[in-house]
Formats: structure tokens, sequence, C-alpha cells
């Protein structure tokens, strides 16, 4: 049976953490989809840092756009993270808000067609200070819009404040 868990929230307020955390409650060895491009010295520290918080019980694939590609049936998904993910989409669609929301929503309909427990991290980057560049707005209306989009698909979904999560959201 299909299971998601959506957890959303600023940056360092302990998503990833916590969607670990719960992972490893599901499961004695979860899967971690990552979505990160590595883009510079700064990504590859990232990356790096969240390898050795996993530990040796995690496998990890990495993914950087089409997620519906893998075959994850029956197993527990920590996806970290939306951001990422549609940083990679609106890069590559050449900062087209319409395409890259459009390619998203689909290959998201195809990857949750999956029997699995997903948990899913994102981030709330509108809830800063207004963007003072076009392709900026854009990207924060296409984050906005995808994790309506997700959250709506979600069963569960968690906001995180601080490293305490928030349930707003149980089916």
């Amino acid at each position: 049976m299909r299971k998601i868990i959506f957890i959303t929230g600023g940056q360092r307020s302990g998503k990833s953490r916590y969607a670990q955390g719960l992972a490893e409650k599901y499961a004695a060895n979860p899967l971690y989809l990552a979505t990160a491009r590595h883009w510079d010295d700064d990504f590859e520290k990232r990356i790096s840092r969240h390898q050795e918080d996993r530990g040796e019980k995690w496998t990890t694939l990495e993914e950087e756009k089409q997620l519906s590609t893998h075959d994850l049936s029956g197993k527990t998904v920590v996806l970290d993270c939306i951001t990422l993910w549609l940083t990679n989409i609106f890069h590559d669609n050449r900062y087209d808000l319409d395409s890259s929301l459009l390619e998203a929503k689909a290959e998201w309909n195809r990857f949750i067609r999956q029997d699995f427990t997903l948990i899913v991290v994102s981030n709330e980057i509108g809830m800063s200070v207004h963007a003072t560049d076009e392709i900026s707005r854009h990207f924060t209306d296409l984050q906005g819009w995808m994790n309506q989009y997700i959250a709506e698909t979600a069963d569960e979904v968690c906001f995180m404040v601080s490293g305490i999560p928030l349930k707003i959201k149980s089916v």
C-alpha cells in the first residue's frame, strides 16, 4: 500500500533529520533518493555531510530529474529534496515557469504510482523576503505550486520549525 509523508519547512529546520528518523522506523534498510546536482564544492560538502549522517544501513540512489524511472515498490524511500529536483528541472527548461511546472507535475504523477512508503522533503522558500529578480520570483512560485500539489497527494503533511514537527495533515 502506498503512503506519502510530506515534510516541509525552512532551511536548517530539521526536515532531513526528521525524515530519516521516520524512515528508520518504517524499515531496517531505507533508501535515500538524492536529487542534488553536483554544482560546486559547497554542494559536494553538503552531500558528504548528508551521507555521513545516514550511516551504513541506508542505500543511496542519485536521480536529478527522472524519479519515475526507478522501481521502488515495496521500499521505504526518503526523497530529499523537492527544491533541488525543481532547481534541476527549472534550469534545464531555461527558467521557463510554465514548462517546468508541467514537467514536474507529470513526473510526480508517474512517480507516485508505485507501491511504497515515500517520505518527501521540501522547502518553504516563499516565507522569507520577496525575491528581487524575475527568475527567483518564478522559482518561488514554482516551488510553492509544487508544494501544494505534492501536499494534496500526501497522506500526511508535516511542517518543521526549529527541529519540531508540526502535523498539519493526516488522513
